[in-house]
């Protein structure tokens, strides 16, 4: 066999099928079959967000399948989605791009971000995920389990100034000339979240995870899991400020019977949600605590105002053992949006646009897991 050598000269043609040089076992084919079936039932949504007439926007669809890709392989931002696009046929086959059509700019997603959340866009698609999965029978329609984590903010503790101060920018009032990295002498200083608030990002609230750990800028992301495959079926983003997690929990419980039709009959949760009045919520909506409560006696409050104490939340039977066991499956789903999603650190600042990331990096978990499940042999 002789040596073989790389040639010089490279051609000025290439014919190439894009179909071909994707593997047929990639899992990100069924994924784009699933995408593009619940993009078709969004065309109504998303020809009423855009004008008839005018300059031709970057397709929304395209948009959409975009931050399922930076969920997807962890892209840290969209400028390096962007830059990708210029160089991978994988990527531009999924968004449904010819080879020679040149990379949309970042700022792209800046321009939409804005119209998605007054159409309600990545909502609208996220919901479609979950629903495809209820039909497809992987998701649960009784048992559920809710939990909360903290998401750090994307601004800096130098960014936090007094309520009533003048500052305006995160280098006035710094110690130095420095306005890349201002110095901030905050020793002495009580800073809290009714004196303080962030000049980046002012819905951002001081928390931390347990009384022994660091304070930092934050939100509250919030999650409610089926239990039978760890499909997430709904997310809310809140304040963090330490009741949060039982608020969202009934919001998330009424929007998933109003939207999704789902009976849920159970609902599993740990103990910072061990409060009388949640669990009377709960029971008002005929929903079945499982909470993981403290040695304590708990009042309810019922409807009437009338103060009774609940003993049967106290029981430890089969369902409620079952319930707690797998009420830790949430703890993935936290895991990998952190992880893998991206979301361990808010990339932009507001709680709207945490909001449209948390759904996409949502709907992109539910479609990896519906995957699994259909190559499951069980």
């Amino acid at each position: 066999m002789s040596r073989g050598r790389a040639s010089d000269q490279t051609a000025s043609v290439y014919l190439l099928d894009q179909e071909a040089l994707i593997p047929r076992n990639h899992p990100l084919r069924a994924i784009k079959k699933m995408v593009d079936q619940e993009l078709r039932e969004l065309q109504p949504i998303l020809d009423g967000a855009y004008a008839r007439q005018g300059r031709a926007s970057i397709p929304p669809e395209r948009l959409l399948k975009a931050m399922l890709l930076m969920a997807l392989f962890s892209v840290r931002s969209e400028r390096q989605l962007c830059e990708q696009l210029g160089y991978n046929f994988l990527y531009r086959w999924f968004l449904d791009m010819n080879p020679d059509e040149p990379a949309f700019d970042a700022t792209s997603f800046t321009k939409n971000r804005k119209r998605f959340a007054e159409h309600g866009i990545t909502r609208a698609f996220f919901e479609l995920v979950v629903a495809l999965g209820i039909e497809s029978g992987y998701a649960s329609d009784e048992h559920f389990s809710v939990d909360g984590t903290l998401i750090a903010s994307y601004a800096s503790l130098k960014s936090v100034r007094p309520i009533d101060g003048d500052d305006e920018q995160v280098r006035d009032g710094s110690d130095d000339d420095d306005p890349g990295n201002p110095s901030i002498d905050f020793r002495g200083q009580r800073r809290t979240n009714t004196t303080h608030r962030s000049l980046t990002d002012p819905e951002a609230r001081f928390a931390r995870k347990s009384n022994f750990g660091a304070t930092s800028l934050a939100h509250s992301g919030h999650a409610l899991m089926e239990n039978r495959n760890g499909l997430v079926v709904d997310i809310e983003v809140d304040a963090a400020d330490g009741h949060a997690e039982r608020r969202c929990a009934l919001q998330m419980v009424a929007r998933a019977r109003e939207r999704l039709g789902v009976h849920l009959s159970t609902l599993g949760a740990d103990r910072g949600y061990d409060d009388g009045a949640f669990m009377a919520a709960l029971a008002q909506a005929n929903v079945t605590a499982h909470i993981a409560m403290r040695d304590r006696k708990i009042s309810l409050q019922d409807a009437n105002g009338r103060l009774r104490l609940n003993n049967r939340l106290r029981q430890r039977g089969k369902p409620y053992q079952l319930s707690q066991r797998i009420r830790k499956r949430i703890e993935e789903a936290f895991a990998w949006t952190k992880g893998f999603g991206g979301l361990r650190r808010a990339r932009h600042a507001g709680r709207w646009k945490l909001r449209q990331c948390m759904e996409m990096i949502a709907a992109a978990y539910n479609l990896l897991r519906m995957v699994k499940l259909a190559a499951s042999p069980t």
